[in-house]
């Protein structure tokens, strides 16, 4: 097959590093995977489904393994980025074996009891607590034993403020009076009704990180594959949640803030980012290459091409669909940046 261009990213095109042989070598603006543009991959016209170097002119099994390839790239990309994550190393919650050994270490919210203290004062799961202060005593550090025996301490009139930082980066101060009578167990202990664990840095030797970017690959992969299937679901029945997606411009956002908070997150990002692309574009959507694939499968089972007139109608009105969920995406994004 006749390749027409080997991308590094996603376009838009930066630059054009060389050309050899026919085939243009990119670099383009989107960091995530890269792409190759096969010649005749949409048949579009006679001369392409005749010509011998065409993607449409080539065996039909050979065609789907092309494009099944694309997609298994883009998973391969996301393992390495992840198996890069745990080796530069990635804030996770640590084991009281591990926390000596960590780096920047900090108390973080595990999970919040609802309606209690805690949750009317707004702290969220994923918030880190800086320090907390009762107008007599300052605790700082990442002990939860610390920091329970400190709360403990108060009850009824004793206003605790949490200094916080949420998930998105942004610092606060909350307010929280601690309660008694929350814990079962232990009813007349006072508590703010939400449960700490310490984070930090802990990186893994090569070996580790590669049998542990193998799981967490896989379960990324089911879990982003069960996501893409609720938000199309919901695409066709207007009811999909557009909060739960970015696009260009929250993407941007994400990967910037990402890489403020370190090589092993920007890596973790990156590696979320194509795993979904891959799955993406093995959604059986003209103009993508599950709907290219469709086309291969359909074609096996009638025995003949299928029209370029039809696949080419087809393609655009998949591409037209496409569009538009990306522009109304977009305009989401922008709205939830300025509002």
């Amino acid at each position: 097959m006749r390749v027409d261009e080997f991308g590094l990213g996603y376009p838009p095109r930066a630059l054009v590093i060389a050309k050899k042989g026919g085939t243009l070598y990119t670099l383009n603006w989107l960091p995530f995977g890269g792409f190759v543009k096969i010649y005749g991959e949409d048949g579009l016209s006679l001369n392409q489904v005749r010509d011998s170097r065409a993607f449409s002119a080539r065996p039909r099994i050979l065609q789907a393994l092309v494009l099944v390839a694309g997609v298994a790239m883009n998973l391969l990309f996301a393992y390495v980025l992840i198996t890069g994550a745990l080796v530069a190393g990635t804030p996770r919650a640590l084991s009281p074996d591990e926390v000596a050994g960590a780096r920047n270490r900090e108390l973080a919210v595990a999970s919040v009891l609802p309606s209690s203290p805690a949750a009317r004062a707004g702290l969220l799961p994923g918030d880190s607590i800086l320090a907390a202060e009762d107008g007599h005593f300052v605790f700082s550090g990442a002990d939860p034993a610390a920091f329970t025996e400190f709360v403990a301490k108060g009850e009824g009139n004793t206003t605790i403020a949490l200094t916080v930082r949420h998930v998105s980066g942004k610092e606060e101060t909350l307010f929280a009076r601690p309660e008694a009578g929350i814990v079962p167990s232990d009813p007349s202990r006072a508590v703010l009704g939400v449960e700490v664990a310490t984070i930090g840095i802990m990186p893994l030797s090569l070996g580790s990180a590669m049998i542990e970017g193998a799981h967490l690959t896989w379960g990324a992969t089911k879990m982003t594959a069960i996501g893409l299937y609720h938000f199309f679901s919901g695409v066709f029945t207007l009811s999909a949640d557009l909060s739960q997606v970015a696009g260009p411009v929250g993407i941007a956002g994400v990967v910037g803030g990402a890489s403020a908070q370190g090589l092993g997150h920007l890596f973790s990002i990156m590696a979320i980012i194509s795993i979904n692309l891959a799955l993406i574009n093995l959604i059986p959507v003209p103009a993508l290459d599950g709907g290219r694939l469709l086309f291969v499968i359909i074609e096996s089972v009638i025995r003949r091409p299928i029209k370029p007139v039809i696949a080419q109608s087809v393609n655009a009105v998949g591409f037209l669909f496409l569009v538009f969920l990306m522009l109304v995406v977009t305009a989401h994004d922008i709205f939830r940046i300025v509002g």
